[in-house]
């Protein structure tokens, strides 16, 4: 893992709330007809139970020696992560873990997306039709996932080959290795759409230097794999013409030896070419502005920035702050800002308790405002409520991190883990 990563942990912080360990084992067995809830399982609905046929589909496994290739296989819909895939990966890396047999699982993407993220209209129809509980119960077993990722005691691969934003930054940037290429383009959009960065980005994000983190969780900016590389989001990069030996290397070494792994990895590896416009380029300027402690003060910097020089770069980092949700900046800038100093299970579990309370729309509809003007209607022009930073108070704000006073909801519960590796250990 990426030096920087592991300098920024808290001390005395709570531990994340942990499930007994029976729930991780029975999960491989029981996934399948039930839904993970706390130390429960409740029934799946008859919707889940009927489409597992055609989902098992959308996770392809190949087993190679002692490797096991995962491909994401929904390349119409940029491979976005649906509850059964959520699930059957959660099921796979659980099973993989015990299975001494396994060595290596390497995680890569059909077409041209490793992962654009979530099924988001899977979900807000879900809402819309009175069941946020169930989104809520996929945001539970992702997080899960996404735990099992970030403590693995077993290396993973991730293959970058292309789209990586929002869940599929989950499922991939947590794990011990990232591959980004030529055709990688990272991004956590998440701000325009009236959410916040969610997955683990609060650890993530909070972990990149200086506060490039806060920059690209509040603008959404798009990097690709040689900006991913030079700022941590990527271990190694590959050119994509070399993918395939690459991948014939791994399931040739018959071991979890990090090192190893790390060392067929470098044989296929270059340097790229880092692009004279990368906002990279410009990390004193971000350093300057995106450490104030508000959102109100960072544009203020900028604007100040732009007056003492002209540049289209900092003009349009005012722009996309300025068209995002002011909820969602205000809660984005908080929870990176927190992560900085909380362990992953911390992070995930806070990050639950936002979910759900943006997803129960309370006290901001602001996530179905964008999601209908920029992946339904498409006219790219969403009416956020409130409409100015200054009228987001620091008590809707709080609201956002609060234990949801609803009957039946708890705390996101995460697995007990044991036997973890140093850099495991270092993320808790």
């Amino acid at each position: 893992m990426c030096r920087h990563w592991e300098s920024k942990r808290g001390h005395g912080q709570a531990n994340p709330t942990l499930a007994p360990k029976r729930t991780i084992l029975e999960m491989g067995t029981a996934l399948k007809k039930r839904l993970f809830v706390g130390e429960d399982f409740v029934p799946a609905p008859a919707s889940y139970l009927s489409s597992l046929g055609s989902q098992a589909r959308k996770i392809l496994v190949d087993e190679k020696l002692s490797a096991r290739i995962l491909t994401l296989n929904r390349p119409k819909q940029l491979n976005a992560l649906s509850f059964q895939m959520v699930s059957r990966l959660l099921e796979l890396f659980v099973v993989y873990e015990e299975d001494s047999n396994v060595k290596l699982v390497i995680v890569k993407g059909k077409g041209r997306a490793f992962c654009a993220g979530g099924d988001v209209a899977a979900a807000i129809r879900d809402i819309n039709e009175g069941t946020w509980r169930l989104v809520a119960k996929l945001y539970w077993m992702q997080f899960t996932l996404i735990y099992i990722l970030a403590t693995y005691r077993k290396p993973q691969v991730s293959i970058l080959n292309g789209i990586v934003m929002g869940g599929g930054a989950g499922a991939s940037i947590h794990g011990r290795f990232r591959v980004a290429t030529e055709n990688s383009v990272f991004a956590m959009p998440e701000t325009a759409l009236g959410f916040f960065p969610d997955v683990g980005a609060s650890y993530f994000l909070s972990r990149l230097p200086g506060f490039f983190g806060e920059y690209l969780g509040l603008t959404g900016t798009r990097l690709d794999g040689a900006e991913m590389l030079v700022c941590g989001l990527a271990t190694h990069f590959v050119p994509s013409e070399r993918l395939s030996l690459l991948e014939e290397a791994l399931c040739k070494v018959d071991s979890s030896d990090p090192a190893i792994i790390s060392a067929v990895i470098n044989e296929y590896s270059k340097q790229p070419y880092m692009k004279e416009k990368s906002a990279y380029h410009r990390l004193n300027v971000i350093d300057r502005c995106f450490s104030r402690r508000s959102v109100e003060e960072i544009i203020s910097a900028l604007e100040r920035e732009a007056l003492n020089k002209k540049d289209d770069w900092i003009s349009e980092t005012i722009r996309s702050l300025k068209r995002a949700s002011p909820t969602g900046l205000k809660i984005c800038l908080r929870s990176i800002r927190q992560g900085r100093l909380q362990g992953v299970g911390q992070c995930l579990v806070r990050e639950y308790r936002m979910v759900c309370h943006v997803i129960q729309g309370k006290p901001s509809k602001d996530v179905f405002e964008g999601f209908r003007a920029i992946l339904l209607d498409k006219d790219k022009n969403p009416k956020w409520e409130p409409s100015k930073l200054e009228l987001v108070s620091d008590d809707m704000v709080d609201s956002y991190f609060s234990v949801m006073d609803d009957e039946g909801w708890e705390d996101l519960q995460l697995p007990a883990r044991s036997n973890l590796p140093a850099y495991a250990i270092a993320k808790l």
